[in-house]
């Protein structure tokens, strides 16, 4: 069969936009270009990123590495059209677990597919995501998005992004052959689930038969999508000027599995956490969710963070000077417990 003129094929006709996703790297410069610091060399654009060390002031570097997604938190997304916050929860996932290990997120790249770019999707995440790398200090130096036809419903992306941080050697944490027990554990708030447990959240959604356009039963001022879709807290500004008086032991980012698995995570074998709950009030949409999905109490704190966003182990000693510290940096830390003996 003999093929003529109207028989040829371009990518465009496969599904892929090469035009639209230069306009989207056009469009993604300038927000990547507002979070630049000091070691960033070069622009958007080259096959890979550099990041000079020496320039940004570092001595004694360990590099420390973390990668994230946002979860089914995804879906709540597709579902009401909001898509400025993942991109902060995409940041905040990765930036805080790199502080856990007392690293300073350095710079961020950040993998978007989708099927189909369209409706400024796409720039509304990176929008997000580089007001994220604002609030944990770290630069958006590169990135990867991909449109493939087919692999995604209409609307639908992917989401996954990947931090480099530095810490000095001498600073890492945890410090664990320095806990003891009788050390105290600070916490500070969380927004709300921050991006986990959202599998269960949209469970309980579905049963209560209430719409995201709905008023949130737990929120005066918010529909239930966008309360639900409340950022994660980015908690740099919060632990980095901690982390460098040399008084935090050790610090925990309470992520999926709540304070019950995450604390631990910190501590040497021969301790334990011991939480005393009712250390603090959670914030009102976990009671919500408790008595929507009649979610047993320890189930809550297997699955939520509880309103306890980053946890810190500091000697009994310092305690006191650690408060004062976070609530001169505007938090409102409380003692939720301490550590003993296994």
């Amino acid at each position: 069969m003999t093929k003529n003129a109207s028989d040829s094929l371009s990518y465009r006709d496969a599904g892929v936009d090469i035009e639209a996703g230069d306009e989207l790297v056009k469009a993604i410069g300038p927000l990547a270009k507002a979070t630049r610091r000091a070691g960033v060399m070069g622009g958007l654009g080259g096959f890979g990123a550099l990041f000079d060390l020496k320039k940004d002031g570092w001595q004694d570097p360990v590099l420390v590495s973390g990668t994230d997604g946002v979860g089914t938190k995804l879906m709540l997304a597709f579902e009401t059209g909001i898509h400025d916050t993942v991109g902060i929860d995409l940041v905040a996932m990765c930036a805080n677990d790199v502080l856990a290990q007392g690293a300073e997120p350095l710079f961020f790249l950040d993998y978007f597919a989708t099927g189909k770019l369209e409706n400024g999707i796409a720039e509304q995440v990176i929008a997000g995501i580089a007001d994220g790398c604002k609030q944990a200090g770290c630069a958006l130096i590169g990135g990867e998005t991909a449109e493939m036809p087919g692999m995604y419903p209409p609307g639908h992306y992917d989401l996954a992004g990947f931090v480099v941080g530095a810490v000095e050697r001498a600073d890492i944490l945890p410090r664990m052959d320095e806990m003891q027990a009788g050390d105290v554990l600070i916490g500070i708030h969380s927004s709300g689930p921050h991006s986990n447990g959202y599998s269960l959240i949209r469970k309980v959604v579905e049963r209560t038969g209430l719409s995201y356009e709905d008023a949130a039963p737990f929120s005066n001022s918010e529909t239930l999508g966008r309360a639900l879709l409340r950022p994660t807290r980015l908690y740099s500004a919060a632990a980095l000027p901690l982390i460098k008086t040399g008084n935090i032991k050790g610090l925990a980012h309470i992520t999926g599995g709540g304070l019950t698995e995450n604390t631990p995570r910190m501590c040497p074998d021969h301790l334990s956490p011991r939480i005393d709950r009712k250390a603090w009030v959670a914030p009102p949409v976990f009671d919500w969710l408790r008595a929507e999905g009649n979610i047993v109490e320890d189930e809550m704190h297997r699955t939520f963070n509880m309103g306890i966003g980053l946890v810190f182990a500091v000697a009994k000693d310092d305690a006191d000077t650690v408060m004062t510290e976070l609530k001169a940096l505007g938090e409102t830390p409380v003692v939720i417990g301490d550590l003993v003996e296994k």
